[in-house]
């Protein structure tokens, strides 16, 4: 057996873990495409690798232990076998023709959630709750209306065990996050650049934790993760400006060693506080070339945690495309060069996500990366809004 880049990097911590992101509903499609693109000579041992992320039948032995997934991909798999969502859609304005709009696409998406987890249930059952989950996110257009997230929470984790509710790291999210976890409900914080929207929704959730345990709330199936998006904090053009405005000269190495250095913080204060949520990797990007090879920092840097990987096509494919030379190590204890560090902290930007206390509570809907993420979430969600509505022109 040829080991696949991804196996050599779930080598390095037995409980660091790698999830799919994107709908399980469009995971054989990917790997089609992935298949007709392969040389001859490479196709069967790429596509012995590829059922092994996650083995159809019998998806407890699979290498993806959870999944991931937002409005826009939520869309992107209703897009991607029309005929039959079309069917459904249309049933389903047909039965309930007084639902509005709103009414109908929140039913649309709650299916998508509940077949994904369909998908992983089995892992979720073989590993007693503690792998199979699957990210249900709430609308991003509500970041601000507490009690109407915690009232769609309740209504997606009602779908299936092993559906935990994606929560935006907003001043009301953080306490819909302890709020939550008071209930038994398993939460992935989303939407998060910083350090201290991590803490927030750390500390967040250990209060609930500790609420529930009073309350005697089972906690048997309960699970915390805390994604940073490290691409888009990185590429936010506001690190760029402020680094103009101070004559500081930032390269992509620069950027991306900014993104490593407050993952690489936050896993340690976690650890060392004894928090039950887990760090979460998402929105990497691969580069650099060094001597001539191309490398994937985001991923060579952060492994050898106990933290989970989550890995959309855009990161998978380079992976399988160069990755048999890249050479995973425990790498996330080591410090980031101090040099750069010493560079990156002279802008407002990068101090406030690498400080615990950079932002206070009420500025984490302002931050810029916040309010660009939330942006292009809400238009998936709207996305789908649109492509119910044109089902209600042809139903009626």
């Amino acid at each position: 057996m040829v080991e696949s880049p991804l196996e050599r990097l779930a080598d390095t911590n037995p409980d660091l873990e790698i999830w799919w992101d994107s709908s399980p509903l469009v995971y054989r499609q990917w790997v089609t495409k992935m298949l007709d693109r392969a040389t001859p000579d490479r196709r069967p041992v790429l596509e012995a690798q590829l059922e092994r992320l996650y083995v159809a039948g019998d998806p407890a032995q699979s290498l993806f232990r959870g999944c991931t997934t937002n409005p826009p991909l939520s869309l992107q798999a209703v897009k991607s076998d029309p005929e039959s969502w079309n069917a459904w859609i249309d049933e389903l304005i047909f039965k309930n023709p007084y639902f509005s709009l709103e009414e109908l696409t929140w039913l649309t998406y709650k299916e998508v959630v509940r077949r994904g987890a369909e998908l992983y249930l089995p892992i979720f059952e073989a590993s007693q709750g503690r792998f199979g989950w699957i990210s249900g996110q709430l609308d991003p257009r509500l970041v601000s209306e507490t009690e109407k997230m915690i009232a769609d929470a309740e209504e997606l984790s009602a779908l299936s065990p092993n559906v935990m509710i994606k929560v935006p790291a907003s001043m009301q999210g953080i306490q819909v996050i302890r709020e939550l976890a008071a209930k038994g409900i398993s939460t992935n914080t989303t939407v998060c650049f910083t350090l201290s929207q991590i803490m927030a929704s750390a500390n967040a959730t250990l209060e609930g934790v500790e609420q529930a345990s009073t309350s005697g709330v089972n906690l048997s199936h309960w699970r915390a993760v805390i994604t940073m998006m490290v691409g888009r904090l990185t590429e936010n053009e506001t690190l760029e400006l402020q680094a103009a405005r101070r004559h500081i000269q930032v390269s992509w190495q620069d950027k991306h060693w900014f993104g490593i250095a407050v993952f690489r913080r936050a896993y340690r204060m976690l650890n060392e506080g004894g928090y039950p949520s887990k760090m979460l990797a998402c929105s990497l990007r691969d580069g650099p070339v060094v001597a001539g090879k191309r490398r994937f920092w985001d991923v060579e840097k952060l492994a050898g945690g106990e933290i989970v990987y989550t890995c959309p096509p855009y990161v998978l494919e380079p992976l399988f495309e160069f990755g048999d030379h890249l050479i995973f190590k425990p790498e996330i204890e080591e410090q980031v060069p101090w040099a750069v560090m010493e560079k990156l902290l002279q802008i407002p930007y990068c101090l406030q996500a690498y400080e615990p206390n950079g932002l206070a509570l009420e500025q984490f809907n302002d931050h810029p990366a916040t309010v660009s993420t939330v942006q292009a979430f809400s238009k998936g969600f709207s996305g789908l809004e649109a492509y119910i509505s044109e089902r209600m022109k042809i139903v009626e």
